[in-house]
């Protein structure tokens, strides 16, 4: 199976390696406050103080776990220029406001939120903090965004300019919406057969009792104010809880003893407190050691581990700290490995029924999205943008590259001109690690029903992390489906060994845990170990602070170089290696392209108009009555005599035939139902002469063959519309009044002949 995970970043709370911040809030809780205190259509000029004081409260709580302080601007808010005096009453004002706006907003997301509901609701002499608060609001992503019909009817038409996303995974596709929705042109070019990325779930089982499966990214991490919790809420999909339960068992079968399970586990925590004080004392060299070796440090300093028992315990709990940062704990950095745990977002950590395939399926809507187009070269300048994939060129404005850390570490896709040296550094410093999995489907829950985890303890340490931690699906895949996790060194050995060899082991351990308590394991109806490092359109899962590198580096990743953007987990500092990291880097994203966009537009020497070439309204136009066509070629000339030198314009559409979303055949149905939008033609040009046309006419085989005589003898290249630049425009011109003169003298013609 060569897909791969995202950002689970997920760590069972047996072990507290991250604390609970001030920033946690329940939304449902926030939404029942909300409707008993402001009411469906509140009003707060009819409100007693009291009651406002009571609204105000709630909504600031809303607003500061979504990441606003609670009594300051965002920096984002400085730049924008919310407010004329910063500091004063009117900063006061407006912080009200833009809670009220956002609470307002958490209490029906899935339907928009207009000025004008705003406007009833707050006094008219708050009219310019309204629009100032709600514009930023809407521009930035926090309030009307998702998939909910109400916000998908929003949609502008095209007005802005262009833009090429690269990658349709989670970042992808959330700026894609966003920018739709702001009015700019946009298409996503994928490398897969299938929208998602490092998002996968898979169809397991046997026909008519299928499963669904999370591959890669399965586990929201937090559901308060995370903005996949307001997708799940706008689709009406219910969250499952990850429950604490987690019952460890060791390599005997046996369970664990609750007395030194309790032991380690405080034994574990107080290492992780000694390893960040020992940070503090020795200041930046920090940063050139790693967690690993500072653990183990105080492991043996401390003589806390006696038994096997003990040492194989905490093994696994090291094992789950890799797990949660898809790295060895030897290539952490003790300085930075935990530098997002100020940001986590709180509350339980839930899977979602039917899988994360309904999220990905309903953010694909209206997005056009072209599959197998793995991109290889991106040029970027003044004058816009050219994206390279295979032979194909598409041109537009702007470019946003959303491709996983790992890819770009491979340097597959060639930047001209070349990155700046501060990113390519922090691309290098950064870690990109690995988590597999083997994803079985049984014939019946044998596990126990109560149990959503349950883990297992290695002999040796070199294999601490192989099967180290078992997931259940079954309360949401609709099938007996079980996930064995593989973390940290084992899951590099794993992916050079033999699948037959890891089911059968994998089987063992189940067989030696449940067998002595009398319950049957049965060979399961179907099993996929995953190899995500060998996949080209990765090469591992998600992102950590590896020694030598900060936080900082996810910033620089996310800089902009001119009309080059990124996103992805690993460009956000705050959220990296989780699903709605990634999600808030597309939205992220968007908005620094709406702003450099305005910014070009106030400065003619750096706006230069893309669209140049002739409309894709008259070429389509035009070729609704070609003057030559075969297979999937047409082409318009500019002469109606047989002259061989005579110019036109060729369309080659691709897309026509129906192609499949995954070569495993997953999800079929849902594909052909909610993907049939997004299978649309895509019509490419070139420029040749009519004796050219004819050559290619004459060519035994079918188009791809054509396609590799027109690169390879021609040395032509096909565009789309804007691409043909003013040659083509005025080759257009010609064809069309060439067109009108024979339509003139066909009508007279007729007339002749009909007297």
């Amino acid at each position: 199976m060569m897909d791969s995970p995202v950002c689970d970043g997920s760590v069972p709370k047996r072990s507290s390696r991250k604390s609970v911040g001030v920033r946690n809030y329940n939304e449902n809780l926030m939404d029942e406050l909300i409707e008993k205190h402001i009411g469906s259509t509140p009003r707060k000029r009819n409100k007693t103080m009291k009651d406002m004081e009571k609204e105000t409260e709630i909504e600031a709580m809303i607003a500061l776990s979504v990441g606003f302080p609670i009594d300051e601007l965002l920096e984002e808010e400085i730049k924008a220029g919310v407010v004329s005096e910063l500091g004063g009453k009117e900063q006061n004002d407006y912080i009200v406001v833009r809670n009220h706006i956002l609470a307002k907003w958490r209490d029906n997301v899935r339907m928009w939120l207009s000025k004008g509901e705003i406007r009833e609701t707050v006094s008219n002499e708050y009219a310019k903090l309204i629009n100032s608060a709600y514009d930023f609001l809407l521009s930035n992503g926090y309030i009307n965004f998702g998939v909910s019909p109400s916000i998908i009817s929003h949609i502008p038409e095209s007005t802005l300019g262009s833009v090429i996303i690269v990658g349709s995974g989670l970042a992808g596709l959330a700026a894609a919406r966003q920018l739709l929705s702001f009015g700019f042109k946009v298409v996503v070019l994928e490398g897969r057969k299938r929208p998602g990325g490092r998002v996968y779930t898979e169809k397991m089982g046997q026909k008519g009792k299928f499963a669904a499966v999370d591959l890669g990214g399965s586990v929201i991490t937090g559901v308060h104010a995370n903005p996949l919790g307001v997708l799940s809420r706008q689709l009406s999909i219910p969250l499952h809880k990850v429950r604490d339960k987690c019952p460890l068992y060791k390599s005997d079968g046996a369970p664990i003893d609750a007395a030194i399970d309790s032991k380690v586990e405080v034994i574990f925590n107080k290492l992780l407190d000694k390893a960040t004080e020992s940070r503090k004392i020795m200041g930046g060299s920090a940063n050139d050691i790693s967690l690993g070796s500072a653990l183990e440090t105080f492991r043996q300093l401390y003589s806390v581990i006696q038994s096997t028992e003990e040492r194989q315990l905490l093994d696994w709990h090291l094992a789950n700290l890799e797990y949660a940062n898809a790295g060895c704990l030897s290539d952490l950095s003790l300085a930075y490995w935990d530098q997002d745990d100020p940001y986590e977002m709180g509350g339980d950590h839930c899977f979602l029924a039917g899988g994360n395939w309904i999220l990905i399926k309903a953010l694909c809507e209206k997005v056009p999205i072209y599959y197998g187009k793995t991109v290889h070269s991106i040029k970027y300048g003044n004058a816009g943008v050219e994206v390279f994939s295979g032979d194909q060129v598409f041109r537009a404005d702007m470019v946003l590259c959303t491709v996983p850390l790992g890819v770009l570490k491979k340097r597959t896709i060639r930047f001209e001109p070349e990155l700046p040296k501060r990113k390519l550094d922090a691309i290098d410093r950064l870690g990109f690690g690995l988590l597999n999995k083997v994803a079985m489907v049984f014939p019946h829950v044998f596990w126990g029903e109560d149990l959503d985890t349950f883990g297992y303890l290695n002999r040796d340490t070199h294999r601490r992390g192989e099967f180290f931690l078992f997931y259940s699906y079954h309360t949401v895949s609709g099938g007996p489906v079980l996930i064995a996790l593989v973390a940290g060194e084992a899951a590099y050995t794993f992916e050079s060994t033999d699948p037959a060899i890891i089911l059968h082991r994998v089987l063992s351990i189940l067989r030696g845990i449940f067998n002595p308590k009398g319950i049957d394991v049965p060979n399961p109806i179907q099993a996929i170990c995953t190899k995500w490092g060998s996949d080209p359109l990765c090469h591992g899962s998600y992102s950590h602070v590896r020694v030598g590198s900060s936080g900082s580096d996810y910033d620089i990743l996310a800089e902009s170089v001119g009309r080059l953007f990124f996103a992805g987990e690993a460009t956000n500092r705050q959220y990296p290696a989780t699903m709605h990291g990634a999600f808030l880097s597309g939205v992220r994203e968007a908005s620094r392209i709406m702003r450099a966009t305005s910014s070009w537009q106030n400065d003619p020497a750096k706006c230069t108009l893309k669209n140049a070439g002739p409309s894709n309204e008259l070429l389509i136009d035009l070729f609704r009555k070609p003057d030559l066509a075969f297979g999937n070629f047409s082409f318009l000339f500019d002469s109606p005599q047989e002259d061989p030198k005579a110019m036109g314009i060729m369309r080659v559409t691709f897309g026509k035939s129906k192609s499949e979303f995954s070569g495993n055949d997953n999800f079929e149905q849902e594909v052909d139902d909610s993907h049939q939008s997004l299978k649309l033609p895509l019509p490419l040009y070139t420029m040749l002469s009519r004796a050219q046309a004819h050559e290619i006419q004459l060519m035994a085989g079918e188009d791809e063959s054509r396609l590799n005589f027109l690169y390879r003898h021609f040395g032509l290249k096909l565009t789309g519309p804007s691409g043909l630049g003013s040659l083509g425009n005025s080759l257009t011109v010609r064809i069309t009044s060439a067109r009108r003169g024979q339509g003139k003298h066909r009508s007279v013609v007729g007339q002749l002949k009909a007297v």
